[in-house]
């Protein structure tokens, strides 16, 4: 049983955690979202400085918290891919630094194989394999949970990720940022079928649709049209039906995701759905998809909240697995902005 520190500075939180196999010792979330809020979005350069005076901070912390001292941790965790190059390099640098300096093995960990393993953390006794649907603000993916470090991708968003629909509509209805949480809220109080939203059907070369890809740019397109015709019609200063428009745009896409990811389970005989990232969170996801799920005879498995948005306890607990099995990370080792969640073993020394 691995004790694990990690370091989680992918994009805006700067994040440290101490996690003993599958339980969580410490998890120190620095967020940087009112920082970025005033821009609409992260601002890379703005992230990567944060993260270089947030890092030591909440290491410290971590370990305070956690009541250790270094010689009762076993390695050192960063995640190395995907994400902001700079924002990457901080962490990367700093999980290094701790690895050298204490003696301790490195293991990088992707940060996608991070979101899985966010459900085992509620979950100890889940066991491979599974399906997970990975819905965030940069990834929507349907994967194949087959072993530690080895995954199958099989269905994937064509363009817009979920969590990137619901903070550009946001801010097509002048919510701010981050969307997500604020659609989530004004949607509890609105009509889903108020309006008819297209859920983004993707056609398949030799005749109808793939059933498990996804798309949310024409639906974010309709949305665009729609408050655009509805302005012409309700004059100034009345305000729009925006608990309607958030309903019917959050329930367009909590239908997309369910579709596809009870299909996938279906038809893979996958009985079991982890759903992790930030729009894991989302209450009409979270209602829907279990429902529909367990009708169909499939179990849907969430994260807790505060583990479905980016945080350093799963990137710990994907680590202490990989260090279970033997696996290292060269101290050469790199960041990359892309990786394929299937390349996650080319970050390890096998024995």
């Amino acid at each position: 049983m691995a004790t694990v520190l990690a370091i989680e500075t992918s994009c805006d939180e700067t994040a440290v955690a101490i996690v003993n196999n599958r339980q969580v010792l410490s998890n120190v979330v620095r967020s940087q979202v009112d920082t970025h809020r005033l821009y609409g979005g992260v601002v890379p350069e703005v992230a990567s400085r944060q993260h270089l005076e947030g890092v030591n901070p909440a290491i410290a912390q971590a370990l305070e918290e956690a009541g250790l001292g270094w010689d009762q941790v076993d390695a050192i965790a960063a995640t190395v891919a995907p994400g902001l190059v700079g924002a990457l390099l901080v962490g990367l640098m700093a999980g290094k630094s701790l690895a050298l300096v204490h003696n301790k093995p490195f293991l990088g960990v992707h940060h996608l194989e991070g979101h899985i393993y966010a459900t085992y953390l509620e979950q100890p006794a889940l066991e491979h394999p599974s399906l997970c649907l990975l819905v965030s603000g940069g990834h929507t993916s349907l994967i194949q949970v087959k072993a530690c470090g080895h995954y199958s991708t099989l269905g994937q968003t064509r363009d817009d990720a979920a969590g990137e629909a619901f903070d550009k509509v946001a801010r097509l209805l002048g919510l701010g940022y981050p969307g997500g949480p604020e659609i989530d809220r004004l949607a509890a109080q609105g009509n889903g079928q108020a309006f008819r939203l297209p859920e983004g059907q993707i056609s398949q070369p030799g005749g109808g649709y793939h059933p498990y890809d996804s798309s949310f740019s024409g639906l974010k397109t309709a949305m665009v049209r729609l408050t655009q015709t509805l302005r012409s019609q309700i004059p100034e200063p009345e305000p729009l039906p925006m608990a309607d428009l958030a309903a019917s745009f959050q329930g367009a896409v909590v239908r997309a995701l369910t579709k596809r990811a009870v299909a996938c389970g279906r038809d893979f005989g996958l009985e079991t759905i982890a759903v992790g990232g930030g729009v894991a969170a989302n209450r009409g996801l979270r209602q829907h998809l279990t429902a529909t799920a367990a009708a169909q005879g499939l179990r849907v498995l969430f994260p807790p909240l505060h583990l479905c948005t980016d945080n350093a306890a799963m990137i710990a607990c994907a680590a202490a697995d990989h260090w279970n099995q033997g696996h290292r990370s060269p101290l050469s080792l790199g960041v990359h902005s892309r990786m394929p969640l299937e390349r996650v073993m080319d970050l390890y020394e096998t024995p």
